[in-house]
């Protein structure tokens, strides 16, 4: 069967990949454990723990720039509600079918956002010491930094981002997609070798990718339905996996679909997800590992303190041991001690 877009035009194939390597370390946000999300600093850090790849959530500005922010609304991670020139700017609309209200960055130029500061979205987990530091990073900002850490470590330093409700985005008139494929053909990233995965939980978006680049694709799955109507179980059933395989080179599943645990936080035995989306010829990188005790298992919890450091790294050393190609984390570091680790 040929593999078809949304349109039923036909997908240029899946470029395969290279022989398995080491699993890699996907830095979530930046070291978010450590520094406000999705800022150059976290970035910056992730980087010295040990990242192989920064990832930023790609929103758009009102001028057609894209930013890395958790959300489009931004009134959780910056500080715009101090900024009494942008009151009259909070709303609410409806992102992906569920009302929200604040601040939005398409309702904003990058001059605009970039007169904001960035704060932790955790403050009750992750204190607010660092808050009011740093700028809202573009993706050219974020490119130039992994290739000056390229040039100056020596280690190939790659971006994985995420395209962020994009279905909404280009509903506005704002579509991601052309602007991301253009930054990454300025910095020469057009090749499945290149440092670079793309991530989207919808399905769409990743086959309009897949007609304009060659860089690796990866589909993300949670629970429920994707904003553009794809059931996330039917895309673990062989057939689901073989038609992903057709346009994305992995999965980026929750972790609970790869070790569940049960409601009171204890792990089970793994389900078959890593072999059977490695029978398809996909790569599998789950998300999320956070070191505080707040989201780890429960045999992984140091102290009563939710906020409390428990064993990140023993509870990625499961992960690992199930196969998986790359985790996404909060603390860099505490993955690469998982990765040093004998298996």
């Amino acid at each position: 069967m040929v593999a078809t877009n949304t349109s039923g035009a036909p997908l240029p194939p899946v470029v395969p990949l290279s022989p398995p390597a080491p699993p890699i370390i996907i830095a979530h946000r930046g070291a978010s454990a450590d520094r406000p999300e999705h800022t150059l600093a976290a970035y910056a850090l992730a980087i010295e723990q040990g990242a192989d790849f920064i990832e930023p959530d790609l929103v758009s500005t009102k001028d057609h720039q894209l930013v890395a922010r958790h959300e489009n609304e931004i009134s959780t991670t910056t500080d715009v509600a101090a900024h009494a020139e942008f009151a009259d700017r909070k709303t609410t609309k409806s992102i992906d079918g569920l009302p929200v209200s604040g601040w939005f960055t398409e309702d904003f130029t990058l001059a605009e956002l970039r007169t904001l500061r960035a704060r932790e979205r955790l403050p009750q987990l992750r204190g607010t010491a660092h808050d009011g530091q740093d700028l809202i990073p573009t993706l050219g900002e974020i490119i130039a930094l992994a290739k000056a850490a390229t040039a100056r470590t020596g280690r190939t330093i790659g971006i994985y981002p995420e395209t962020k409700h994009p279905s909404y985005f280009r509903a506005a008139g704002l579509p991601l997609e052309p602007v991301l494929i253009a930054a990454l053909a300025r910095a020469g990233w057009t090749r499945a070798d290149s440092p670079v995965f793309i991530q989207s939980f919808e399905v769409g978006n990743l086959q309009l990718l897949r007609r304009e680049t060659q860089v690796r694709l990866i589909q993300l799955i949670d629970t429920g339905t994707s904003a553009d109507g794809s059931s996330y179980d039917a895309m673990l059933t062989p057939a689901g996996l073989k038609a992903i395989a057709s346009y994305a080179n992995g999965i980026g599943p929750n972790r609970d679909r790869i070790i569940p645990r049960d409601a009171d936080g204890a792990l089970g035995r793994p389900t078959t997800l890593v072999a059977d989306a490695h029978a398809a010829g996909l790569q599998v990188h789950p998300w999320t590992f956070r070191p505080e005790n707040y989201f780890l298992a429960r045999q992984f919890r140091v102290g009563p303190d939710p906020k409390g450091r428990g064993d990140m790294t023993g509870e990625v050393r499961l992960w690992l041991e199930a196969g998986v190609d790359g985790v996404f984390s909060d603390l860099p570091a505490a993955a690469v001690a998982a990765m040093a680790q004998p298996r």
